[in-house]
């Protein structure tokens, strides 16, 4: 049994974190034209996510990037 360190593990974390959040984003923009007057602050939390995952890609970059995880299922 391998036993994975903290890096290890965000290694493996911080893609999916990534992944999961440009979902949310792009949901975001989606739902944002149908917003009436709340448009701008939905774009602007859409904007804030994508800020988000510019630091959790810097994050896994600093850390040597992404690991696979062959236990990991969805």
């Amino acid at each position: 049994m391998n036993a994975k360190t903290d890096n290890d593990k965000l290694r493996i974390l911080l893609p999916h974190w990534i992944d999961h959040n440009a979902g949310h984003s792009a949901e975001f923009r989606e739902w944002a034209e149908k917003a009436g007057e709340a448009k701008q602050h939905i774009l602007d939390a859409a904007a804030q996510m994508e800020g988000a995952n510019r630091a959790l890609e810097a994050a896994l970059a600093q850390m040597g990037g992404a690991l696979e995880d062959e236990h990991h299922h969805h």
